[in-house]
């Protein structure tokens, strides 16, 4: 058991018997009261978040994490596969873990997956992904005052925005935070 200023961003404690993950942190004092840690939590079971005030007399557990960098491999009835560069181990990851991120997956692209006691809690997306394009229908010049753009299918199913000159079997650069294009391949 730990003192609650000892909780920083990133960590990972044991609340209400569910990992949380520390968002934000904030140490305040109140004139002559005592201190307290004001932190945001987010549940890695459920994905909720919320706001929790820690008193400097309470105790909290700390669990132990590890962020391993893996290759998403291939989706099978189980769940997403990824595979350890260096040892080849297989770790499969249930499909309700990754059901908004599932569109970003691409094979042979490494994510960074964090562990909470040996077992896969949290996929985090790198801020852009390559993805190749399957559909993309003819661009048609015309008068334009800005920048023409249609819209394009990934072979992941997510739709974007693309330039008029991108046709099917391009690779592009594609954006996690928002879905948009970020150039081509």
């Amino acid at each position: 058991m730990a003192s609650p200023t000892e909780i920083r961003k990133g960590r990972v404690i044991d609340y209400q018997s569910a990992p949380h993950l520390v968002l934000e942190m904030l140490h305040r004092t109140q004139g002559r009261q005592a201190g307290f840690v004001q932190a945001t939590l987010r549940n890695l079971n459920t994905g909720s978040t919320t706001t929790q005030k820690f008193r400097s007399t309470e105790s909290v557990e700390f669990m132990h994490t590890e962020n391993l960098r893996l290759e998403f491999s291939y989706e099978d009835q189980d769940g997403y596969h990824f595979l350890h560069p260096e040892t080849f181990e297989d770790t499969m990851i249930p499909f309700d873990l990754l059901e908004d991120k599932k569109a970003y997956l691409t094979e042979n692209q490494e994510y960074d997956i964090l562990h909470v006691d040996g077992r896969p809690v949290q996929v985090q997306l790198p801020s852009s992904v390559e993805m190749d394009v399957a559909e993309a229908p003819e661009g048609l010049r015309g008068d334009t005052a800005s920048a023409a753009q249609k819209p394009a299918v990934t072979t992941t199913g997510i739709t974007v925005q693309v330039p008029l000159f991108i046709k099917p079997g391009d690779r592009i650069k594609v954006s996690t935070d928002n879905g948009s294009y970020l150039g081509r391949v």
